[in-house]
């Protein structure tokens, strides 16, 4: 069972575990603290180590629109191709 977390709870996260890493905590005991793997605190680390929640948040919102206009433009390509193909003559 795969648990989707909010942008908001893996900033809490990080920040809890940051808090905990600092008293001197090892980071195998922080991620079973946390209920997450150590490769799933890698990885959040990674791409949200340091921001604030709001950033975070614009930032999940981005890529959200930035999919929905890539697939946009996967759509209108197709649809060029298409138009490319009926336009040709037939011989």
């Amino acid at each position: 069972m795969k648990k989707r977390h909010s942008t908001d709870q893996i900033v809490k996260k990080l920040r809890q575990a940051d808090v905990e890493l600092g008293k001197g905590a090892r980071v195998p005991d922080v991620c079973r603290q946390l209920s997450i793997s150590e490769q799933t605190y890698y990885r959040w680390r990674q791409k949200y180590g340091g921001m604030a929640p709001a950033v975070a948040k614009q930032l999940r919102a981005l890529e959200k629109e930035n999919g929905r206009l890539k697939r946009l433009v996967a759509d209108q390509a197709l649809d060029i191709q298409i138009l490319k193909e009926a336009s040709r003559p037939n011989l």
